[in-house]
């Protein structure tokens, strides 16, 4: 049973309406997705729910924004909080993160990268959130540069951009379901960046980075 409306404090509903919007996204996509759907979902008046979200769109806003902060939250936790260690392993594990988190939360993926969100109406601070991903394998491969694994004519931000536009295409070929091997995927992925890196210095072998699903 849902809790009353009297039972939520103000941030507590924010919260709850936004992970069941979750829910129903993950379950019917954004055409299930109604405040007043959510409303009643969630137990609460329908005034509540427009309290904290003038419609639809500022809700789906606030679930992307939500979306950015886990995976920009799994690609730290996955650098075990630390800034050392083989800079290429790290991007490995990223990458390989990134791909997960895409295929778990497809829909909500898909709503993150919709062009509501990028050329219909753009939201400049879920834009900055999102953008903060991106800069996170910018870093990565700034550190690559710094290592010398990169040759020294090699741009890092360009680098970045064509890595993530990679994993981007691929993970886009999945969702349609022409490439639905999770295997395949990471697979591609570490060819992928590898090939975009070239040599790899002997110090920073790349055995047993980013191991392929069984």
């Amino acid at each position: 049973m849902a809790p009353s409306p009297s039972s939520y404090h103000h941030g507590d509903l924010r919260q709850t309406l936004i992970r069941e919007a979750e829910t129903l996204l993950a379950e019917g996509g954004e055409e299930a997705l109604s405040l007043r759907k959510l409303a009643d979902r969630v137990g609460v008046s329908r005034t509540a729910a427009y309290h904290h979200f003038k419609d639809k769109h500022d809700l789906l806003v606030a679930v992307a924004e939500r979306g950015f902060e886990q995976l920009n939250a799994l690609l730290v936790s996955e650098q075990g909080g630390s800034t050392q260690g083989n800079p290429l392993e790290r991007l490995s594990r990223a990458v390989a993160a990134y791909i997960d988190f895409a295929l778990n939360e497809a829909a909500r993926y898909e709503l993150m990268f919709g062009s509501a969100f990028w050329r219909q109406e753009p939201d400049e601070q879920l834009q900055r959130r999102a953008r903060e991903s991106f800069r996170f394998y910018a870093g990565l491969l700034g550190e690559l540069h710094e290592a010398g694994v990169l040759a020294k004519p090699e741009d890092p931000l360009r680098l970045a951009q064509v890595m993530w536009a990679s994993v981007h295409g691929l993970v886009k070929l999945a969702h349609d379901g022409i490439l639905v091997r999770t295997s395949d995927l990471h697979d591609i992925a570490r060819y992928a960046v590898l090939r975009l890196l070239g040599p790899v210095s002997p110090d920073l072998s790349t055995t047993g980075v980013m191991p392929v699903p069984s």
